[in-house]
């Protein structure tokens, strides 16, 4: 077995295991020390792993988020729990749509009529500009092109004279603590959307679950509805009755 291979097998075993030794690595691959050691520092400097004393565990943070249009293109079920979320919309419902791949969706989707949506996201607001019978409020500030959004103290303050009924809000994380942004704005951000919002719901696939990143957007007891593809990790169906969060499964 090469080193690509060895690597491939301690990426699996970590996966069911959580930690793996030098020992074991000697032992499972019949080499040295040495080279248990060399595999240990290759994978340490792809960041798949982090060395810890006497042998290694696999990341507990997502540290890289890959740009919007890349999360485009991998639609998969984005789309079903889109197709849920229309559904709550109504006639003239006031609506906030966090800027994401699946609430953009949520954009495309929309048919019905009189509802005022506010966003910061350009591709949202590009999409209604085609839909005669919505109004849209389109937040200013920074542009982020990397995410194809507007943040900032600017856009902050334009969100604090808002007030919708239902805010369709994403996620690139979720862990026991709550919801996880890759970076402190975004995480503002959206706190500052969820305090404008009679109803908060929750658009998160299932390889948003158990996934932690650097700042906390807000713990589970904002959230009104969560729309996902899959049952939840128990953990999370515990959290969700206790803090009586409707949970919706999507069909494909």
């Amino acid at each position: 077995m090469n080193q690509e291979e060895r690597i491939k097998s301690i990426i699996e075993y970590l996966k069911l295991n959580q930690n793996i030794s030098m020992t074991d690595i000697c032992k499972m691959y019949e080499v040295s020390y040495d080279t248990a050691r060399r595999d240990l520092v290759k994978m340490e400097s792809e960041g798949l792993i982090l060395r810890v004393r006497g042998g290694a565990v696999l990341p507990s943070m997502t540290k890289h988020i890959n740009s919007y249009k890349e999360r485009l293109t991998d639609a998969g079920c984005k789309r079903s729990i889109a197709l849920s979320a229309v559904s709550l919309i109504k006639n003239g419902d006031y609506l906030m749509l966090d800027t994401g791949t699946t609430t953009q969706y949520i954009a495309e989707f929309m048919s019905t009529q009189d509802n005022v949506v506010v966003t910061n996201s350009i591709d949202i607001a590009a999409i209604l500009c085609d839909k005669p019978h919505t109004t849209t409020h389109m937040l200013g500030g920074e542009l982020h092109a990397w995410h194809r959004y507007a943040f900032g103290p600017r856009t902050i303050e334009m969100l604090s004279d808002i007030r919708v009924d239902k805010l369709f809000l994403g996620t690139c994380g979720i862990t026991a603590e709550g919801l996880f942004a890759p970076t402190v704005e975004e995480a503002y951000m959206k706190r500052e959307m969820i305090k404008r919002a009679n109803q908060v719901i929750l658009l998160a696939d299932s390889a948003k679950f158990e996934k932690n990143l650097f700042h906390r957007v807000c713990p589970f007891d904002d959230i009104d509805v969560l729309i996902t593809d899959a049952e939840p990790p128990a953990p999370f169906n515990k959290i969700c009755s206790e803090y009586d969060i409707q949970v919706i499964i999507t069909s494909e």
